[in-house]
């Protein structure tokens, strides 16, 4: 082995001082920091250097490591940055396997219908069609999914989403009526009101859960009790933070009209008028208050309703379809076994929510569906 005498490591004040900030602060590969260590070892600037047995065992490399770092600091000019990053290789470069013909096929494969048998594709899948397609290389799962990546196109995924029709009249007219209602200002003699309903599933536990505890997660077994279904009804004042839930055996119309004469009697007996927005369900109409009372007391109650129907695939402009969504999340997200359990539990609910007058703000207008939604006009 050449002695290291014939290679003397010597640095400049500036070299030095870089390479103890570099194995002091910051976050580099172990392999650049014990080079580094090394030529401040070797560096003979700054008085004799031990013997390198004795350099070895204090830095916990062998006496080869110091002479390659040596050796390539001598070879590199004295380059610091040279000896201890990593040494590149002049290797040629690797042709891609993907070219612009075999990823538009790919994509277009991610694009069709899935086989017989299959819900949608998977990259697994992917990877088995490809082997048996003419004209593209075989490929593994990983790298089709790096092609599919950069377009963001996920296969493997789906969204429920109620999708409107294209240039639809009736749809834009009945969009625009909602929102020119949710732009309205505050008045407490016309109180502007979203309904809307969802069935619920009872169920009971066949077996008692088993408490969390410390490194324990709840838990509850799979197998439950079914105790029929209901519907809750939820009503909500945006403006005011107000909102009323009550579950019910069942969604009629009949009782779709207590829940409106509660409205109008209990809930705002001193407003001239509620401004109803709610969706086009059957039971929702004036013929429902026909159905459950005197021809009187429905034309009366009637008379105090100003209803306006959201779009037929247009339920996300229901506001109270927003707050049945945090319901569920908040509340409903468990099992619950019995109508007068749920009804408690709703209540809870109401009374925190109602305390906290939480307000909905809307801030899609009639001039952002204009412009964003302009494919749902027919003659935009």
């Amino acid at each position: 082995m050449p002695s290291q005498k014939k290679r003397p490591v010597t640095l400049s004040s500036a070299d030095r001082e870089f390479l103890e900030r570099l194995t002091t602060t910051g976050v580099h590969p172990a392999s650049m920091i014990r080079r580094a260590r090394v030529l401040l070892a070797l560096d003979t600037s700054v008085g004799v250097v031990d013997e390198k047995e004795v350099i070895a065992a204090r830095l916990g490399v062998s006496g080869e490591t110091l002479r390659l770092v040596a050796k390539r600091f001598a070879e590199t000019g004295r380059d610091v940055e040279a000896t201890i990053g990593r040494k590149q290789r002049d290797l040629p470069p690797v042709p891609s396997q993907i070219t612009g013909e075999i990823e538009a096929r790919l994509i277009a494969l991610a694009c069709s219908k899935p086989p017989e048998g299959r819900s949608r594709w998977s990259l697994r899948l992917l990877e088995k069609h490809v082997a048996l397609t003419e004209g593209i290389p075989d490929l593994d799962h990983s790298t089709i999914g790096r092609v599919l990546k950069k377009t963001k196109l996920r296969p493997h995924l789906k969204k429920c989403w109620t999708i409107p029709p294209k240039a639809n009249a009736e749809f834009a007219a009945r969009m625009e009526d909602i929102l020119s209602v949710y732009a309205r200002i505050h008045d407490p003699m016309r109180p502007v009101v979203c309904m809307d309903e969802k069935p619920y599933q009872l169920l009971a536990h066949a077996r008692d859960p088993i408490p969390a505890g410390p490194g324990r997660d709840l838990k509850e077994d799979s197998e439950y009790v079914r105790h029929g279904t209901c519907s809750i009804f939820c009503w909500v004042e945006p403006l005011a933070g107000w909102r009323r839930v009550d579950a019910r055996p069942r969604r009629t119309k009949i009782d779709w009209a207590g829940q409106v004469k509660d409205l109008l009697c209990v809930d705002y007996p001193d407003a001239e008028t509620v401004v109803l927005v709610m969706d086009n369900l059957n039971t929702h109409g004036i013929g429902s208050l026909y159905e459950a009372f005197e021809p009187a007391e429905a034309f009366a109650l009637a008379q105090r309703l100003e209803i306006h129907h959201t779009p037929k695939h247009g339920s996300w402009l229901n506001i109270a379809e927003i707050e049945l969504s945090v319901l569920t999340r908040q509340c409903l997200d468990r099992r619950i076994e019995d109508l007068e359990t749920l009804n408690a539990e709703l209540a809870a609910w109401q009374r925190q929510t109602n305390a906290d007058q939480r307000q909905v703000q809307w801030h899609f207008t009639t001039d952002d569906a204009r412009i964003k939604l302009r494919h749902l006009y027919p003659n935009t």
